[in-house]
């Protein structure tokens, strides 16, 4: 199956960019390389782009459609959280625009054996990098009960943590928690009825909170957006989309300190903490695709784009 994600507010990342015929940019989740191939196609020979993926699929997809791009373009297989020494070790210190895509592929959840989708039965997997030891069905099957109820009640922001958690562990004593299909299972019956006509399937969000544990994205993500603004030139870009809250919530208090660094009480009359803003944030509120984007691609609904512009 070839890895596909459709790129999301494509046109809005690409002017959001400001892409330079002869700047350097770096996408830090490269996936099918939707948008990477739309930079691409913009810089001139004097150009550099770098793609940053974890999936290897990622990687050897996006490499095979960068391919025409060789000249200006390189694939590293690698975790964004790395940006930095992934940059040094092409000769590159600072750099025009970067752009994280957070949203999972398309080819990821459609691929019933990464165990990412609780539509389809497969083994509990849901690594993005499959060199990681940890997997969905560790967390599922040797988390403690009071684990799984943070993890579902904080990354899957699901009121019926306690139940899905505490029904876990009583079915998992009974056998092993292996696939996505068994999961699914003790989910339904943890969830009421009548709160199963709204909001969805009901094993999203514990679907979900699992991902997010085992590919650590919120903590990854927490850690290396300061550290990527600072790999910015002058007047360079940093576009983040988001898919929900959590991560929303993340990329507008990362960059609105970016912003605002300044600690100091409010009733000072000068600052002398000494933080210097990096930049501003660009624009007052979110980019959300447009109807007619939705229409095409259901999964965009939930994107969100966030801008900040370096000094």
């Amino acid at each position: 199956m070839e890895f596909v994600h459709k790129p999301v507010l494509l046109e809005e990342v690409i002017e959001g960019l400001q892409v330079k015929p002869d700047g350097i940019y770096v996408d830090g989740t490269l996936g099918g390389a939707g948008h990477a191939e739309r930079v691409c196609e913009k810089l001139g020979e004097n150009g550099h782009f770098i793609g940053i993926d974890r999936d290897a699929d990622a990687v050897r997809t996006g490499a095979e459609r960068l391919k025409r791009f060789e000249s200006t373009a390189d694939v590293v297989r690698s975790n964004y959280l790395d940006m930095a020494s992934v940059i040094k070790s092409l000769g590159v210190d600072k750099v025009d625009g970067i752009l994280l895509d957070l949203g999972v592929s398309s080819f990821q959840l459609d691929t019933a054996e990464r165990g990412f989708s609780y539509r389809m039965d497969a083994p509990l997997d849901m690594r993005m990098d499959d060199r990681q030891e940890l997997t969905a069905r560790d967390v599922v099957n040797e988390y403690s009960e009071s684990e799984l109820f943070r993890i579902i009640r904080d990354y899957g922001e699901d009121k019926f943590a306690g139940r899905i958690a505490g029904n876990i562990v009583k079915e998992r004593a009974k056998e092993p928690i292996l696939t996505t299909s068994q999961l699914v299972r003790i989910i339904d019956y943890s969830i009421p009825m009548k709160m199963k006509r709204r909001g969805g399937h009901p094993a999203k969000r514990t679907f979900q909170a699992i991902r997010i544990e085992v590919n650590q994205e919120l903590d990854i993500l927490e850690q290396s957006i300061n550290e990527m603004i600072d790999l910015l030139n002058p007047n360079g870009r940093f576009c983040i989309i988001t898919f929900h809250s959590l991560e929303d919530r993340i990329v507008k208090r990362a960059f609105k300190k970016a912003q605002n660094p300044c600690t100091c009480p409010p009733n000072f009359p000068v600052c002398v903490c000494g933080n210097v803003s990096k930049g501003e944030v660009v624009g007052r509120k979110p980019i959300i695709p447009g109807e007619d984007e939705v229409k095409l691609n259901p999964r965009s609904k939930s994107s969100k784009l966030r801008i900040f512009k370096h000094n």
